[in-house]
Formats: structure tokens, sequence, C-alpha cells
């Protein structure tokens, strides 16, 4: 589980540290900050399998990314930085090329800059992994400094570039819990998306990030899972509904609501917006395969306020069994869960372009 996470350098995030605990709340208006800090931890993410260059440049590359308010002197960095539970902490520091870099045409691409795994043991902090200009030192499971011999790329982190976990456990422990999170945040709801369509179905105990598994992750829920908890929040959710997956013969699944009142059950394509994203949402939550880290972000999209509370109560039941990050501007959304789990929302604000925690 992640205790703290520390952004600085990163658009509208000049410097932030934020402890976190098994739910994580971020609450404010529009512009503030809150998708900054979702799409930061996702960076660490996707370094983690080996996607940082890839996901910076969607995101417009390099330059786009760097705090945007006024600097001091001095090189500009992107760092980014978590505490674990298991007193292992990880950062990652990225920058522009230098003119002594080597020329490239790749300008848009991060330099790792520097990049560090620490455990500390009672008071002092034991350096895991070390990683600067001049290479890599790292501690292998004996407890041996190595000077790693190869070269990495400078545009990848060294986590996915250094696979022996025999021999580096703490950097491979680290790598498959970064990578195994799970970020949800658009479900493709229009008339041709593959939420409304039939799909083949296989064994599904986690969700796909648009949701176009949707039907197969529900039934593996039914078949595995919390299945009395999924019923409960789609008949209090939804008017007393209840669910069908139906399976043709040539095993495409669909998805079926039977709601009191109605003489036929509806089909995906005819839902609403709403209801397809309440019920995405459902079996993220109650994924039988829970991940470390489960970030949600702008959850209450498309909902009608009546879901508010049902989808608050499956997030506070969902901490139980893996950590949750969710960012909203729902107020509504964030007192309820607060209702639900004891647990106050963390309220952001913009001060002068700047992120803030608001005291």
């Amino acid at each position: 589980m992640l205790s703290e996470l520390t952004i600085a350098g990163y658009r509208s995030l000049r410097e932030i540290t934020l402890p976190l605990g098994r739910l994580t709340v971020i609450v404010g208006a529009n512009g503030c900050g809150k998708s900054n800090l979702h799409r930061s931890l996702y960076l660490l993410h996707a370094a983690a399998q080996g996607r940082l260059a890839r996901t910076m440049a969607s995101e417009g590359g390099m330059s786009s990314l760097l705090w945007a308010g006024a600097r001091h002197r001095g090189p500009v960095r992107l760092k980014l930085g978590i505490i674990t539970s298991e007193n292992l902490s990880y950062e990652l520091v990225c920058g522009l090329p230098e003119p002594n870099d080597l020329p490239s045409r790749f300008k848009l691409d991060p330099l790792i800059k520097e990049e560090s795994i620490l455990f500390r043991e009672g008071g002092s902090l034991v350096t895991l992994m070390d990683r600067g200009k001049s290479g890599v030192m790292l501690r292998d499971s004996s407890g041996k400094r190595v000077s790693l011999p190869m070269t990495l790329s400078r545009h990848e982190s060294a986590l996915t570039q250094i696979s022996e976990p025999h021999r580096y456990p703490h950097l491979s422990l680290l790598r498959d819990r970064l990578s195994g999170w799970r970020f949800y945040h658009h479900f493709r709801t229009d008339d041709g998306g593959p939420l409304r369509q039939p799909q083949v179905g296989v064994f599904t105990p986690a969700l796909a990030h648009d949701g176009a598994d949707l039907a197969a992750a529900l039934l593996t829920i039914q078949e595995i899972g919390d299945r009395p908890a999924l019923e409960q929040a789609i008949r209090s959710g939804l008017s007393g509904a209840e669910l069908e997956i139906v399976i043709s013969d040539d095993y495409r699944f669909r998805v079926l609501l039977h709601t009191p009142g109605l003489h036929r059950p509806l089909e995906a394509w005819e839902m609403s917006d709403g209801t397809l994203r309440y019920l995405c949402l459902l079996a993220a939550l109650l994924s039988p395969r829970p991940p470390q880290l489960l970030a949600l972000n702008e959850p209450e999209t498309s909902l009608h306020p009546d879901l508010i509370p049902p989808l608050a109560a499956a997030i506070s039941q969902a901490a139980s069994r893996c950590q949750i990050w969710l960012a909203t501007h729902s107020v509504p959304l964030s007192d309820a869960i607060q209702r639900f789990s004891g647990i106050p929302p963390v309220r952001l604000i913009k001060t002068d372009g700047e992120t803030r925690i608001a005291l």
C-alpha cells in the first residue's frame, strides 16, 4: 500500500506531498489540479510498464508536462515519488536534454536524470538502487553493492530494464506492484461503443480500462466473486433491477437488466449512459482479483444523483479489499463517501496557477 505521494514540477503541481491511506478522495473545482495528480500516478504506472516516453508523448511531450509557473534558476525537473507501507521509497526524476547530451531529434522524450529505491531500516536509509548519469548502483539479495555494467536507455525507467528478480527482489517487487495498478476514467457509452454490443466472453477477473468486457467481468463476479454485494448494489442503485448475463450459441455475452414494472429486460444498447457507467464501476470495484491500487477519475460523470449514495457505499466497501484513489469534483459524492467510510476528503485549491492542499 502507498503511504505517501510526492510530485514536483508537473504542470500545476509545483511541489506537493500527499499522505495516502486505504481510501484517498481528492475533491476540488474544475481546473484545480485533480487530474494532474491522477495522471502523475499514471506516469508511475507507465514507467513500471516501460511506457513512460509513449505516455508522456500522448500528453504533448516532456516540455508540455513541466511546471508552467515561474521557475528558479537551474535545471528544470519533473519528480515523481512514492513511499510504501513496507518502508520502500521510489523516486524518478526526468528532465530535458542538456547541451552536453548526445544530439537527438527525439526532443519531446523524457530523459531520466535520477532514479532511486530506498529502504528505511530502523532509523537509517539503505540505498537499494541509485541511478545517475554515471550509471546504476544496485544492492543485490545478499546486500552486496553492485555496479551495473550495462548501459540503460535514458528514456525509460530502470524498473523495466533490469529483470533479475532472484538477484534484485526489491526492484522486481516494486515493478510488479506499480505495473499492476488499475485506472478507470472513461467508458465509451456512445451507440457504437463496445459496451452496447455483444462481446465474445472470456474469464475476466479484472475489468478492462475501457469497460469493453463488462458482461464477462460481471459474470466472473457472479461465479467467483462477491455476488451478493453485486446484486445488492444493482438493486439499491437501479430501482430494484436484477442483472442477467445471456450467452448466445456463438459465446457472445450480453448484459440484460430486469426492472420492476417493465415486461421485458433492457438490453445494453437501450440502457442510459449512467446505468452502463454504474455497472462498469461496480465491475471494477468488485473485482475478484483486486489490484494493489485502484484509481478512479471523476466516476460520477453521467450518473443520476440517486446513484451517488450506492456508489459511495460500494467505494467504501471496496477500500477494505484494495487501496483506492479517487478524484472528483462532486461534493455530494465526497460527502457520501465520508459518511460511509468516516474518511474526510482532501480538498484542492489553485492559487496563482499552483495546485495546493486546502488547510
